[in-house]
């Protein structure tokens, strides 16, 4: 329960970032990125919405992320405004609740949902008690009606699963833990379109608990060998692939301050300013390099990286 009290946490940070970068930011806009895939970035401020990718395919859509359940709502209304064909297929990018737990709402009008097999997992590892918890947050989650929330309906357990008919060819793609275990990517080769789930954003938006920081650039890595000319990240406006340079450069940065403290003698208490069990203030400092990506859950990034560096294990291994 305390790793969901984070995560709970974590949704308040990702508004207060939001506000903090809001002129770059539009929630609730939809945009073409190339003929036939549309970008919807996700109201963070009011609803804690992740951003959706619309992908047209020859006699239907698919949807990158299914949101949260008021998420999903509003994508499939402004999908609807794209185009009269229906939803039949949405990709959850990974498990977390802004991301995954609209599913119930796709999957009731017919639509499958898809993820890596990690997804499933991962459910099965936090669930049901962050969604139970969730439930007494949000009306929208507690209007599904049900206790435990709804898993992706098919899943993948290769590092590439593709979906093709005459109009393009759309790859899910799994490359290893960054952000969760089953970070899945969304890449159309032919558009050079990459949509990244959370394992990529573009701003101070990352959510460290469930992760592996050692291994998140290794990921990016891995990304950035595709021939890539469009992110669309799930947090922060879209961008180009400088996005996924700046998130590796980030979690690289944040490794080598925390090293250095360590290396230091420093113990976390020297670095972190905890309260009410919860981490608030940091004396570690970022360069100026990543400072797009520096915010209000700086401090429970730099204690995830702490643990992670003294106990040899990823975040996301460890008790919270």
């Amino acid at each position: 329960m305390r790793r969901f009290a984070l995560f709970t946490l974590f949704l308040s940070f990702l508004t207060a970032a939001f506000l903090a970068t809001r002129g770059d930011a539009q929630p609730n806009t939809v945009k073409e990125i190339v003929k036939g895939v549309w970008f919807r970035e996700g109201d963070i401020e009011h609803q804690g919405h992740c951003n959706n990718a619309i992908i047209e395919m020859d006699k239907y859509l698919i949807i990158v992320d299914a949101n949260f359940p008021s998420g999903a709502r509003a994508v499939l209304e402004d999908a609807k405004k794209i185009s009269s064909k229906p939803v039949k297929l949405v990709f959850d990018t990974h498990h977390h609740g802004d991301h995954a737990y609209g599913n119930p709402v796709w999957t009731r009008m017919g639509a499958v949902t898809l993820a890596y097999a990690g997804v499933a997992e991962e459910m099965k590892r936090y669930e049901p008690k962050r969604f139970q918890a969730m439930i007494k947050e949000r009306e929208d989650v507690a209007g599904l009606n049900t206790t435990v929330p709804e898993p992706p309906k098919q899943t993948f357990s290769t590092r590439l699963h593709v979906v093709e008919d005459p109009t393009r060819r759309v790859e899910f793609r799994f490359f290893g833990w960054a952000h969760t275990r089953g970070d899945g990517f969304v890449y159309l080769p032919k558009e050079k379109v990459l949509c990244s789930g959370d394992a990529a954003v573009n701003g101070p938006y990352n959510y460290t608990a469930d992760g592996n920081i050692g291994n998140w650039p290794k990921v990016i890595a891995e990304a950035q060998k595709l021939d890539v000319q469009y992110v669309l990240p799930g947090h922060g406006p879209s961008g180009g692939k400088d996005i996924l340079a700046n998130q590796a450069a980030f979690f690289i940065e944040l490794k080598r301050a925390v090293e250095e403290a360590v290396k230091s003698g420093k113990k976390l208490d020297d670095i972190v300013t905890m309260s009410n069990g919860q981490p608030k203030s940091t004396t570690l400092k970022l360069s100026d390099n990543v400072r797009t990506y520096v915010g209000d859950p700086l401090p429970a990034q730099v204690k995830d990286a702490y643990s992670e560096l003294t106990s040899g294990k990823p975040a996301g291994d460890l008790p919270h």
